[in-house]
């Protein structure tokens, strides 16, 4: 059976998909609609099992699963790692597609996380409800700025959306067009939060009955339903992190680093990492820092000699390793070992920037 690797450089509408044989001679290269029943009729042509790589842009997934269905070795190319390797003068679609095929056959591909159908699935619903979350925020921004263009700058209450502020904004006497503008906006949010609670229950309820990953983190402090699900469905497995290095690298908990000769600078957080793990630690340090003796203590001492946004950091660094070896040791939270956890890796650089 004669061997093929394919590339895919996809595209919304169409892909260009490109053929190698197992000694790297081009065999065509093609572009075909993102039409299920034509791909599946075109890769119907090629063995199963042969490795076909995508890169991991927005609207994989449906393609990945479509080949997997099909039987074939599905591989997931990091973009921006890609871009490093095969930098060329000439860049087209057609060259984009035998180089992704090129570089898996050579086994110079520098894979991406596949997660499964059921991690994708988890990721959607906890990134919905934060859209929901951020389209609220937006409406309550708005009400502010209505409020300032009538001179509206000082409120009686903490919370203007709780019910004594309700109360408040109905009393205002607002000229017909602002009225309406800040009613609507109001209903506007009454509507979305039935999303949000709905979004909440489902979490809370997958937490409850299908991730017992999730329900290790939830032991820690300053962890909620939200922030224990979306630290699972991200981390996915832990198997897939050799050290607890590499986790905290993932998550951009640690700073660049650049060495030449003698010199040595170390720089921001990286950019290139996951957001959203990095994002909810450093949320939940508020919170956790409450509760936890030892982590207020070791906030203190980074708060001391660095300030407040460096010390957040170093307590989310602190509180991934702990994670680390929670889901490695299927462990609940042991706040007595997080200071042996925290020194068994490289000590947080804490020049950069969150």
């Amino acid at each position: 059976m004669k061997e093929y690797h394919i590339g895919v450089d996809m595209h919304k509408q169409s892909s260009q998909i490109g053929v190698i044989d197992g000694k790297g001679r081009k065999v065509e290269n093609n572009r075909i609609s993102n039409d299920p029943v034509q791909l599946r009729d075109y890769f119907s042509s090629f063995p199963k099992g042969t490795p076909v790589t995508l890169e991991a842009t927005t609207g994989y997934e449906w393609m990945c699963d479509l080949l997997t269905e099909m039987d074939f070795q599905v591989l997931l190319a990091n973009p921006r790692k890609v871009r490093l390797i095969a930098e060329a003068t000439i860049k087209t679609d057609t060259i984009d597609a035998w180089t992704l095929a090129q570089l898996e056959r050579t086994n110079f591909l520098p894979t991406a996380y596949l997660p499964p159908e059921e991690i994708r699935a988890t990721r959607e619903l906890l990134r919905h409800r934060l859209k929901l979350v951020c389209f609220r925020k937006g409406l309550k921004n708005r009400i502010h700025a209505t409020l300032t263009k009538r001179g509206v700058l000082f409120y009686p209450v903490k919370d203007l959306f709780g019910k004594a502020g309700r109360e408040f904004l109905a009393s205002l006497d607002l000229p017909a067009v602002y009225r309406t503008e800040v009613d609507s906006y109001l209903a506007l949010i009454d509507h979305i939060n039935t999303f949000i609670t709905q979004r909440e229950r489902d979490i809370k309820k997958q937490v409850k009955e299908n991730n017992p990953d999730a329900q290790l983190l939830l032991t820690i402090p300053g962890i909620s339903y939200f922030s224990a699900l979306l630290l699972a469905a991200e981390i996915g497995t832990i198997a897939r992190f050799a050290n607890v290095r590499k986790l905290v690298s993932y998550a951009g908990l640690t700073s660049t680093l650049r060495e030449s000769c003698d010199v040595t600078h170390q720089g921001h957080l990286k950019k290139d990492s996951n957001k959203y793990i990095r994002w909810i630690l450093i949320e939940a340090v508020t919170a956790a820092i409450r509760f936890d003796p030892k982590l207020y203590a070791f906030y203190r001492k980074i708060l001391a000699r660095k300030g407040k946004l460096k010390a957040r950091v170093a307590v989310a660094h602190k509180m991934l390793v702990s994670i680390y070896f929670m889901l490695k040791n299927h462990s609940s939270y042991q706040p007595s070992k997080l200071g042996k956890t925290f020194v068994r890796v490289s000590p947080l650089r804490l020049s950069g920037r969150h």
